[in-house]
């Protein structure tokens, strides 16, 4: 035993073991019941690959697999394109308004996918702002399907360019410069080459967030069929379990690869600044200025112009017939969620983001400064990962398989607050144990060192010590928790009560039942709430900088 464990106290053991046990339980458990229920029939027989047979051999079905790869694809392409663009004028031009840049790109963070939809509906649709001005487009379909995951797409795209971009040996530049070599021999012999790996994987994690959205094609869709709607009606419109499952393996596949390139890639990327690398100097081009500021420009007027557009019908009578300004589509009907759905999200949003901060800290404080428990901290380490690949609509999925068990001795937890926490936290739990694994590196080992000679317990070291300095990192895990949970869709459209209705899925019936006022206003707080959080992140943490200074 002490080969497998290692050498370390039992209260160690107990409290790993402990968390690690409760992250198997909701994430590797509901899995094995998805991946389960694929293989059997609505008897509870053994199908064997008879349920894939019948999806594919299903022309309505099985097309939906071909559109899916369609809108991912090219999403996948115009996002990066214009990622890479974006973050190259914020970070390698002398543009100004970078700050204000910044921020406008990552509008589409604050908003359910659904709203992004309703907003194009607001411009493009039939009585669409720029309809009425004679701009004709096939909104309903593929082209707006696209358009709106684009816009879901583009800030990931260009925060990952952002980071990859900011860090560059000007000693590389200087001596291109010294040898006459053109701007654009630069960038393909040295900026592009620096950041292929970026490349790659922002294009994987573009295809795999279009291909298993939900918000979109749901309201754009039309006859467009994609695997995530699918699965919706299925599950939810067919009550056909065993269909679903097959739907929800098919859409693991693009998570999967992706979350192996990814690996791969990481792997290979092994480029590092040196210590004799000089910071780049960006020269003056006033040309070259002007056309990034432009772009720029253009893209953050496009995401300006969408929030205006919901404001527009938030704000007004009956848009386009009744301009007259109103406050009243803030009332909101009862049987969509009423207000009650919004106050339901800050609830939901506030407990993910509590506990889940206390639990991906906790988490990789025990597997980052405990010493020994080998095996079970590289089996910890596994599941941290796992979640990368897993789309929301898989967990959503997974879940209901799982904890609707009537032999689940957790079954008491289905449609309550509690699933709906348990499935955020799960859904995004690796971009914040990253976030925590990288603060508590940075930590000195000999804390704990110092603290064990002194018969110290670890409670205390890492409540007096380790959480006090990876403060900064503990409110971005918290800012990230609750954006995330009140936009979110796919992962609890098939989870929420009747009794707990959250917002984003009062938008989606809204939607559904014609009330497009009443989602855009619904939009709008939900905006103002994630943006509130995100201004109080940057101020608490610009505070924390100075007082470390």
């Amino acid at each position: 035993m002490r080969r497998i464990f290692g050498q370390a106290g039992p209260a160690q053991l107990l409290i790993l073991s402990a968390l690690i046990l409760s992250f198997t339980v909701t994430l590797i458990f509901p899995l094995f019941s998805l991946l389960s229920k694929a293989f059997f029939d609505k008897s509870g027989a053994f199908a064997g690959i008879r349920n894939y047979i019948d999806y594919f051999g299903t022309p309505s079905l099985s097309v939906s697999i071909r559109n899916t790869a369609e809108v991912s694809s090219v999403t996948a392409v115009f996002s990066v394109l214009l990622g890479l663009a974006y973050a190259y004028a914020l970070t390698r031009t002398n543009i100004r308004g970078k700050a204000f840049f910044r921020y406008t790109a990552l509008i589409p963070i604050f908003l359910p996918t659904v709203v992004h939809a309703l907003g194009l509906v607001y411009i493009f649709g039939r009585q669409g702002i720029l309809t009425g001005l004679g701009v004709e487009t096939e909104l309903y379909g593929r082209f707006g399907v696209i358009l709106s995951e684009i816009i879901f797409t583009f800030p990931q795209a260009f925060l990952m360019f952002a980071v990859a971009l900011e860090v560059a040996d000007g000693r590389l530049y200087e001596a291109a410069d010294s040898m006459g070599v053109s701007a654009v021999k630069r960038f393909f012999g040295i900026t592009l080459p620096d950041i292929k790996y970026t490349v790659v994987n922002a294009f994987f994690v573009c295809f795999t967030l279009a291909f298993t959205d939900f918000g979109a094609p749901k309201v754009l869709g039309g006859g467009y069929n994609v695997l995530a709607t699918d699965i919706y009606k299925q599950i939810a419109g067919q009550f056909n379990m065993n269909m679903g499952a097959v739907v929800g393996t098919l859409l693991l596949l693009p998570a999967v690869a992706s979350f192996a390139v990814g690996q791969i890639v990481t792997g290979r990327n092994t480029s590092t600044v040196s210590s004799k690398a000089t910071k780049l100097s960006v020269a003056d081009n006033r040309p070259r200025d002007a056309v990034f500021f432009v772009f720029c420009s253009a893209v953050s007027a496009c995401f300006l112009f969408l929030i205006a557009a919901l404001c527009m019908g938030a704000l007004t009578e009956y848009y386009p017939y009744n301009m007259a300004p109103t406050l009243r589509h803030f009332g909101f009907n009862a049987s969509a969620g009423g207000i009650e759905s919004y106050f339901n999200s800050l609830e939901m949003s506030l407990l993910t983001a509590v506990f889940g901060t206390a639990f991906v800290f906790v988490y990789a404080y025990m597997l980052e400064k405990t010493r020994g428990f080998d095996m079970l901290r590289r089996y910890g380490r596994l599941l941290s990962v796992l979640p990368l690949a897993l789309p929301g609509m898989v967990v959503g999925v997974s879940f209901i398989f799982f904890f609707n068990a009537r032999s689940n001795p957790l079954h008491f937890i289905y449609g309550t607050v509690v699933i709906l926490v348990l499935s955020n936290i799960l859904h995004y739990f690796s971009v914040p144990f990253v976030t925590a694994t990288g603060s508590l590196k940075k930590l000195d080992r000999e804390f704990e060192s110092v603290s064990d000679s002194m018969s110290v317990i670890r409670v205390k070291t890492f409540l007096r010590v380790s959480l006090p300095l990876s403060l900064p990192a503990v409110l971005e895990i918290f800012m990230y928790y609750f954006v995330n949970s009140m936009v979110t869709v796919s992962a609890v459209v098939f989870l929420y009560g009747a009794k707990f209705k959250i917002a984003s899925i009062a938008i989606t019936h809204m939607e559904e039942a014609g009330d497009i006022s009443q989602a855009a206003a619904m939009s709008l707080l939900i905006l103002l709430i994630n943006a509130a959080v995100r201004i109080a992140y940057a101020i608490t943490a610009n505070i924390i900088e100075r007082k470390n200074l």
